[in-house]
């Protein structure tokens, strides 16, 4: 008689190739398991810490918001004047416009939302070359400190513009005498135009230009495990 054939024991001494090992840890390199690029200890795992990007995100919006100083006097000095007209009638004081089918008013909004696009732009621009990460923190800064230079803007302008009081500066200035009306804002929508371009180009650069994640890296596998017998285990 003979003995029935059995598989041998498998050896103890199990060596990176054994196929008798257990699965490697996800962990171990070489494992067949996705081996990620090491970060920045300064950043931690997925950027800087939320403090410090809320400390970046004040410091961004006070700055942006310092930019509607400018802003403010660039409107009032290219801004188009609305000229006004001053008459007495029945010894009351009336105010005109001298040119009712003119443009001026409309010039006025224009300017100040064209000039409002163009700090938009350069923020944007500005913000992404110091700070390409990004964040939500540092694109809500953005947006609110287009709206606080917007509207920092808006009364400067006006308040560097001529006086409110049309009736005192049509007497001051005489009858039929030509003046400029007060500066203002006719539609309130262009406050929004900081922050929409900004928040556009912004995120317009980081989705092309901004850092990406780090792709996981798989490291070789190792030999084919093999049965007792010698054959390629499945």
């Amino acid at each position: 008689m003979t003995a029935p054939l059995t598989p041998p024991p498998p050896p103890r001494d199990q060596s990176p190739h054994d196929p008798w090992q257990p699965p490697g840890d996800p962990s171990t390199p070489g494992a067949g398991y996705p081996v990620h690029a090491p970060q920045d200890a300064s950043y931690g795992q997925d950027g800087p810490g939320m403090k410090t990007e809320l400390i970046e995100a004040v410091v961004v919006t006070v700055a942006v918001a310092l930019g509607g100083v400018l802003l403010g006097v660039l409107w009032w000095w290219l801004a188009p004047h609305v000229p006004l007209v001053g008459d007495v009638v029945d010894k009351s004081w009336v105010v005109y416009l001298k040119d009712s089918e003119g443009e001026q008013a409309v010039g006025v909004d224009g300017t100040f939302t064209l000039l409002a696009v163009a700090f938009g732009v350069v923020s944007a621009l500005v913000v992404f070359l110091l700070r390409r990460r990004g964040g939500v923190p540092l694109v809500a800064a953005l947006a609110l400190g287009g709206l606080l230079a917007s509207f920092l803007a808006w009364r400067l302008g006006m308040w560097f513009g001529p006086t409110k009081d049309v009736l005192a500066h049509a007497k001051a200035v005489g009858k039929g005498v030509t003046f400029s009306a007060p500066l203002k804002l006719g539609a309130k929508g262009a406050l929004m135009a900081w922050s929409v371009a900004a928040l556009v180009v912004h995120l317009g650069l980081t989705a092309l230009f901004g850092p990406r994640d780090p792709e996981p890296v798989y490291a070789q596998p190792g030999a084919i495990p093999e049965d007792g017998y010698g054959a390629p285990m499945a």
